[in-house]
Protein backbone atom coordinates (compact mmCIF):
# COMPACT_ATOMS: atom_id res chain seq x y z
CA UNK A 1 0.00 0.00 0.00
CA UNK A 2 1.52 3.42 -1.00
CA UNK A 3 1.69 5.90 1.89
CA UNK A 4 0.70 9.53 1.11
CA UNK A 5 2.20 12.34 2.69
CA UNK A 6 0.37 15.63 3.44
CA UNK A 7 2.37 18.99 2.40
CA UNK A 8 2.27 21.65 4.63
CA UNK A 9 2.88 25.60 3.23
CA UNK A 10 6.35 25.30 3.25
CA UNK A 11 8.73 27.54 5.41
CA UNK A 12 9.92 30.37 2.35
CA UNK A 13 6.14 30.53 1.60
CA UNK A 14 5.21 30.74 5.43
CA UNK A 15 7.74 33.80 5.75
CA UNK A 16 6.14 35.80 2.84
CA UNK A 17 2.84 35.36 3.92
CA UNK A 18 3.39 36.79 7.42
CA UNK A 19 4.08 39.82 5.94
CA UNK A 20 1.78 39.95 3.29
CA UNK A 21 -0.02 37.42 1.73
CA UNK A 22 -0.84 36.60 -2.01
CA UNK A 23 -3.98 39.30 -2.09
CA UNK A 24 -1.04 42.06 -0.88
CA UNK A 25 -2.21 42.31 2.57
CA UNK A 26 -0.12 42.16 5.52
CA UNK A 27 -0.73 40.19 8.09
CA UNK A 28 -3.08 40.69 11.26
CA UNK A 29 -2.46 38.07 13.62
CA UNK A 30 -5.13 37.70 16.33
CA UNK A 31 -5.77 35.07 19.50
CA UNK A 32 -7.63 32.41 18.76
CA UNK A 33 -10.03 32.13 21.68
CA UNK A 34 -11.85 29.08 20.73
CA UNK A 35 -9.65 26.85 19.02
CA UNK A 36 -10.54 24.17 15.92
CA UNK A 37 -9.05 26.50 13.26
CA UNK A 38 -6.65 24.64 10.71
CA UNK A 39 -3.90 25.37 10.19
CA UNK A 40 -1.99 25.18 6.81
CA UNK A 41 1.78 25.71 8.55
CA UNK A 42 1.48 22.39 11.03
CA UNK A 43 -1.61 20.56 9.17
CA UNK A 44 -3.51 20.37 12.79
CA UNK A 45 -6.29 22.02 14.65
CA UNK A 46 -5.28 25.55 16.27
CA UNK A 47 -5.85 25.02 20.00
CA UNK A 48 -7.38 27.95 22.33
CA UNK A 49 -5.17 30.89 23.11
CA UNK A 50 -3.12 30.29 19.85
CA UNK A 51 -2.04 33.35 17.82
CA UNK A 52 -2.77 32.91 14.56
CA UNK A 53 -3.68 34.65 11.03
CA UNK A 54 -5.99 34.18 8.18
CA UNK A 55 -3.79 34.59 5.29
CA UNK A 56 -5.09 34.95 1.24
CA UNK A 57 -3.27 31.62 -0.22
CA UNK A 58 -2.62 31.18 -3.84
CA UNK A 59 -1.39 27.37 -4.40
CA UNK A 60 -1.49 26.77 -8.21
CA UNK A 61 -0.12 30.39 -8.70
CA UNK A 62 3.10 29.99 -6.43
CA UNK A 63 3.49 26.29 -7.92
CA UNK A 64 3.54 28.25 -11.39
CA UNK A 65 6.16 30.45 -10.65
CA UNK A 66 8.54 27.38 -9.41
CA UNK A 67 7.77 25.33 -12.21
CA UNK A 68 7.66 27.93 -15.32
CA UNK A 69 4.12 27.26 -15.77
CA UNK A 70 1.04 29.51 -16.62
CA UNK A 71 -1.87 28.62 -14.22
CA UNK A 72 -4.11 30.58 -16.25
CA UNK A 73 -8.22 30.95 -15.10
CA UNK A 74 -7.28 28.41 -12.43
CA UNK A 75 -5.28 30.76 -10.49
CA UNK A 76 -7.01 30.71 -7.73
CA UNK A 77 -6.19 32.55 -3.78
CA UNK A 78 -7.94 31.72 -1.02
CA UNK A 79 -8.29 31.96 3.16
CA UNK A 80 -6.38 29.90 4.93
CA UNK A 81 -4.94 29.31 8.75
CA UNK A 82 -1.39 30.06 9.85
CA UNK A 83 0.59 30.58 12.81
CA UNK A 84 1.31 34.23 12.93
CA UNK A 85 4.80 33.20 14.54
CA UNK A 86 7.25 30.66 13.49
CA UNK A 87 5.76 26.94 14.47
CA UNK A 88 7.51 23.26 14.67
CA UNK A 89 5.65 22.43 11.50
CA UNK A 90 3.98 18.66 11.11
CA UNK A 91 4.62 16.30 13.51
CA UNK A 92 4.08 14.09 10.28
CA UNK A 93 1.63 11.25 11.24
CA UNK A 94 -1.19 10.57 9.11
CA UNK A 95 -3.11 12.38 6.92
CA UNK A 96 -5.18 16.19 8.72
CA UNK A 97 -8.36 16.73 8.07
CA UNK A 98 -9.79 13.68 7.48
CA UNK A 99 -12.90 13.25 9.43
CA UNK A 100 -15.41 15.09 7.63
CA UNK A 101 -16.53 15.80 3.87
CA UNK A 102 -13.56 16.76 1.76
CA UNK A 103 -12.98 17.33 -2.01
CA UNK A 104 -9.85 16.30 -4.01
CA UNK A 105 -9.03 18.37 -6.74
CA UNK A 106 -6.22 16.83 -9.30
CA UNK A 107 -4.05 18.44 -11.09
CA UNK A 108 -1.48 18.14 -14.14
CA UNK A 109 2.21 19.12 -13.78
CA UNK A 110 1.06 22.31 -15.76
CA UNK A 111 -1.81 23.49 -12.80
CA UNK A 112 -5.00 22.49 -14.97
CA UNK A 113 -8.10 20.96 -13.38
CA UNK A 114 -7.81 17.22 -14.20
CA UNK A 115 -11.21 16.24 -12.14
CA UNK A 116 -12.48 15.72 -8.90
CA UNK A 117 -13.88 14.20 -5.95
CA UNK A 118 -15.57 13.83 -3.01
CA UNK A 119 -14.61 12.07 -0.03
CA UNK A 120 -16.77 11.21 2.90
CA UNK A 121 -14.91 9.65 5.97
CA UNK A 122 -16.62 10.85 9.22
CA UNK A 123 -14.81 8.57 11.03
CA UNK A 124 -11.57 10.25 9.79
CA UNK A 125 -10.36 6.47 9.06
CA UNK A 126 -8.48 8.02 5.97
CA UNK A 127 -8.75 5.08 4.22
CA UNK A 128 -11.26 6.28 1.60
CA UNK A 129 -8.50 9.22 1.07
CA UNK A 130 -5.78 6.92 0.47
CA UNK A 131 -8.50 5.41 -2.03
CA UNK A 132 -9.19 8.77 -3.92
CA UNK A 133 -5.22 9.38 -3.62
CA UNK A 134 -4.18 6.36 -5.33
CA UNK A 135 -6.96 6.83 -8.26
CA UNK A 136 -6.17 10.16 -8.68
CA UNK A 137 -2.79 9.19 -9.37
CA UNK A 138 -3.54 5.95 -11.69
CA UNK A 139 -4.22 8.73 -13.93
CA UNK A 140 -0.84 9.53 -15.47
CA UNK A 141 -1.65 13.20 -16.28
CA UNK A 142 -2.07 13.38 -12.27
CA UNK A 143 1.05 15.38 -10.82
CA UNK A 144 -0.78 16.60 -7.69
CA UNK A 145 -3.96 16.62 -5.98
CA UNK A 146 -5.56 19.20 -3.51
CA UNK A 147 -7.62 18.21 -0.84
CA UNK A 148 -10.15 20.90 0.35
CA UNK A 149 -13.33 21.74 2.46
CA UNK A 150 -16.27 21.32 1.31
CA UNK A 151 -18.37 23.80 2.79
CA UNK A 152 -16.11 26.90 2.08
CA UNK A 153 -14.13 25.32 -0.71
CA UNK A 154 -10.65 26.41 0.84
CA UNK A 155 -7.38 25.00 0.24
CA UNK A 156 -6.18 22.28 3.42
CA UNK A 157 -3.07 20.74 1.74
CA UNK A 158 -1.50 18.96 -1.17
CA UNK A 159 -0.73 15.02 -1.97
CA UNK A 160 2.29 14.79 -4.79
CA UNK A 161 2.69 11.94 -6.96
CA UNK A 162 4.88 9.43 -4.57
Amino acid sequence: MTTYTARPLPPTTLRELRVHDDAGRPMAPFTDEEGGSPLRCCLRHSTPGEVIALVSYAPLRRRAAETGTDPGAYDEQGPVFVHAGECTGPDGHGLPFTNAHRTVRRYSADGRILGGRLVEDPAGSQSAFADAFSEAFADPEVALVHVRAVEYGCFLYEVRRP
